[in-house]
This record gives structure tokens, C-alpha cells and sequence, in this order.
């Protein structure tokens, strides 16, 4: 196993190789993020009394340390210090995850003067130029570069991403699929491909490439984010409260993070919710005996097949009042049916008590102005909404904006894991196009 402590403290040397052992070390055990932190802070300190020729390196190293350890913002200020070949070019990787396109580009442009090696440079080159929209520019450029699909990953990568971009998605997959092919570890490669199946609903092999883009550093904020609301959904709280935590020791400030970790803290303190199952279980086993394998008069009987009653589960969704009003059901076949529920612990009317139909309402096309309408008709996934809510509307079977309109506040907070930071999401995409949720 790679000493990372070793590696960037006692050893004076530090390029590209280093970061190869950096990655490496860190994909072998996660311990040796706790190890690379530890010898951030010790180079930290060393820099404070360090010799002005001693400086830049000492710059570079923790620089690239706060890279991997997913702080870029930190990663910056450092790299900006170290002004060498290597210190550009991750201080370009660093400021177009921060999404400084003019300056990323400015760093590129001196890592390549600089002499490092000018393909890898010019992939780097095409994803800013595609992430500020200029993507026929980043297409030329990526073309230029077509000897390197033979063994380079990110070559494939910035493919799928520019096919992506342009909407032809199984070419994006498949460009993918080469790059992890090439090289199994590409974090970019496999969060595109666990994104996907995401989208698609595969919801574990959206879980395979998350967990294997947690091994290969830096990690994605969007991966840890992903991956926590697929654990909610998988019932794996613990998993998913790890996810949220990350997420806040790398941005504190995440209010969406906090609350979800308050959510996933939550379902992990409720042990009563599989006992909850177990007994929702048992019900409906009860709910599913007919009433024939009960001793009933022949009255109560031709009474309950007038009624289509076939089963206990039929019962407790009649009231008393509903039985009584029933030719020839008087209160001794009343009394029977009292009697063999309770030997259950049911009563008549049960299920209507617990249960409250709502109507939906569904304005007719005539009631709608032409541009209502088209609203109406729209898919919801136009709203491009987070992974959570995204979740819960596939649940609640909102598939179109009016069936989402359609809904009220409550409905849509009845879905496991939509909360209020959800609501708020669907309330301010829906707000954009000038409509609201029914009774808001």
C-alpha cells in the first residue's frame, strides 16, 4: 500500500507520477483519506516556516492534496502558489469544477507553454469549451484528436459528453462504456453511466457505478448526493446518512445536504417502521379470509352476497349504517358480523376511517386557455427537477404537468422521502411557468 504521509512529506519529488500514486493510495482504502488529510495539515504547517525557494513545491503539494480530498476552492489558492507545468494544469482541472471557464482556460494555455503533454492538455481544453457552450468549437478540437481513441479514456469520455450534449445518447453510452473499459476507474465515465441508469430506473446499476466512483478520487459532490437518495429508496439509511455527511464536510453550507441528512437520521431511528410492515402484513393476510370460512346465519349470509361482500377486508370498507340499510339485514345479522370481526380485532367501517378519498380535480379542455393547455400536456421531466423529486413523482405516477397540477401539497408530501425541501422545488419550477399545485 502507497504511505501518502511518506509520499508528500518526506520526499522531496512531486509530479505527475505522484498524482498517480496519490489516486492510487486513495482507491486502495478509504483510511488513506484520513492519512492524506493528516499530511495536508503537516505540510500546511511546514510552509509556515518554510524557505522562499522551499514554498512553490510545498504550495503544489498541498494543492494537489486539497484537489483529491475534494476541496478545489482551497485546491486553487494553493495551486496559484505553486506556478509549475503540473500546478496549471490542475489548477485548469480546479477551476472548471468551479465552472471558471476564462481563467480555467488561462491555466491550460501556461500547462501546455509549459510542456506538459499537449493532448491531454487539449482534452482538457475540449470539456471548458464545451461546458461554456461552445460546442462545435469543442467538437473541432476533440477531432483533431483522434489518434488518442485507440488507448485514451478521456478521449471517449469528452465523445460521450459532446454526444450527450448534442442529444444522441446511446452513442454518449457508448463512448462511455469505452472509457471504462480503457480505464475502470474514470470518475467521469462511471458518474455518466450511474446517472443513466439512474434516469433509466436501474436503480443497482446506478449503485454499482456510484460506489465505484467513491473509489477513484476526486468524488463528485453530485455522486454522494445521488447515491444518499438511492440508498433512501434501497431502505439502507445508514449508507445514506454517510453519503449527506460527506456532503457536508465538503460544503457546509448545503442546506438541501442538512435536511436530507435530518431525513435519513430520522428513518434510521424508526425500528417501530419494520414492525409496522410486519403487522401490515398480517392484516392483509386477515383482510384476504372470505367470509364463508365463518358459521353465519343463512340470513347474514345471503345478505353479504347481496352486498358482493366476499371477504373481511370487504367488510371493513361498509358502515353500519350502509349494512342496515340492506332488505332483510336486521340487528342479530348485524350482531353476527360484530361478533366474527372482532374475534379478528376488526370492526365495520374500519378502512373508511383510516382512509379519506380525495377527488382530483381535472380541468376539461374547454376551461383551459391554449397556452394552459399546452402546459398541461408537457412531461414533467421538463421541469428537470433534483434525483429525490424526480423519484417520488415516478411513485405517485405523475408522468404530465397536469397530473401534477392536479395535485395538492399533502398528496405529494404522502411520498416516502419528499419533504419539504421537494415541495419547495416543485413550487419554484412550477412557479417559473406561471402555475401552482391545486389549493395553493
Amino acid at each position: 500500500m502507497v504511505d501518502l504521509k511518506v509520499l508528500l512529506v518526506e520526499k522531496d519529488d512531486c509530479d505527475a507520477g505522484t498524482v498517480q500514486q496519490i489516486r492510487n493510495g486513495l482507491a486502495e482504502d478509504i483510511a488513506q483519506y484520513h492519512i492524506l488529510r493528516d499530511a495536508t495539515e503537516v505540510l500546511k504547517k511546514k510552509l509556515v516556516d518554510a524557505k522562499p525557494e522551499q514554498t512553490s513545491k510545498l504550495h503544489l503539494k498541498i494543492g494537489l492534496s486539497l484537489f483529491f480530498l475534494g476541496h478545489p476552492s482551497q485546491a486553487i489558492e494553493h495551486l496559484r502558489e505553486a506556478d509549475s507545468t503540473l500546478a496549471n494544469f490542475y489548477l485548469g482541472r480546479a477551476l472548471l469544477g468551479k465552472k471558471d471557464y476564462a481563467e480555467a482556460l488561462k491555466a491550460f494555455d501556461r500547462a501546455e507553454k509549459g510542456g506538459y503533454t499537449a493532448t491531454q492538455v487539449q482534452l482538457q481544453k475540449v470539456a471548458v469549451q464545451r461546458a461554456s457552450g461552445h460546442v462545435k468549437e469543442a467538437q473541432t478540437t476533440l477531432a483533431k484528436l483522434s489518434e488518442m481513441a485507440s488507448h485514451s479514456a478521456e478521449y471517449h469520455f469528452q465523445k460521450g459528453c459532446l454526444s450527450s450534449a448534442d442529444g444522441h445518447f446511446p452513442q454518449a453510452l457508448e463512448a462511455f462504456e469505452q472509457a471504462i473499459t480503457l480505464d475502470p476507474g474514470h470518475t467521469g465515465a462511471l458518474f455518466e453511466l450511474a446517472r443513466a441508469n439512474d434516469y433509466a430506473g436501474n436503480d443497482d446499476d446506478a449503485v454499482g457505478f456510484y460506489e465505484r466512483c467513491l473509489r477513484h478520487p476526486p468524488v463528485h459532490l453530485g455522486t454522494l448526493n445521488n447515491l444518499g437518495v438511492l440508498y433512501e429508496d434501497m431502505g439502507r439509511f445508514d449508507k445514506a446518512v454517510e453519503c449527506y455527511r460527506k456532503l457536508l464536510a465538503a460544503n457546509p453550507n448545503d442546506i438541501k445536504a442538512r435536511l436530507f441528512l435530518k431525513d435519513a437520521q430520522a428513518s434510521l431511528s424508526m425500528v417501530i417502521s419494520h414492525d409496522e410492515e410486519k403487522v401490515d402484513s398480517r392484516l392483509s393476510q386477515v383482510f384476504e379470509i372470505p367470509v364463508t370460512d365463518f358459521e353465519l346465519s343463512v340470513r347474514a349470509r345471503n345478505c353479504l352476497k347481496k352486498l358482493n361482500v366476499k371477504t373481511l377486508g370487504d367488510l371493513t370498507r361498509i358502515s353500519e349504517k350502509h349494512m342496515m340499510a340492506s332488505k332483510n339485514f336486521g340487528e342479530q345479522s348485524l350482531n353476527e358480523i360484530r361478533q366474527m370481526l372482532t374475534i379478528k380485532n376488526l370492526r365495520l367501517g374500519q378502512s373508511l376511517d383510516e382512509v379519506v378519498p380525495v377527488e382530483r380535480y381535472r380541468p376539461a379542455p374547454s376551461e383551459l386557455s391554449e397556452q394552459e393547455q399546452a402546459i398541461y400536456s408537457k412531461p414533467v421531466s421538463e421541469l428537470q427537477l433534483s434525483v429525490r423529486a424526480r423519484k417520488c413523482m415516478t411513485r405517485l405516477n405523475i408522468n404530465t404537468m397536469g397530473e401534477l397540477l392536479s395535485k395538492t401539497q399533502d398528496e405529494l408530501m404522502e411520498a416516502r422521502n419528499f419533504g419539504v425541501t421537494s415541495l419547495n422545488e416543485v413550487r419554484e419550477k412550477l412557479t417559473l411557468l406561471g402555475v401552482s399545485l391545486r389549493g395553493d
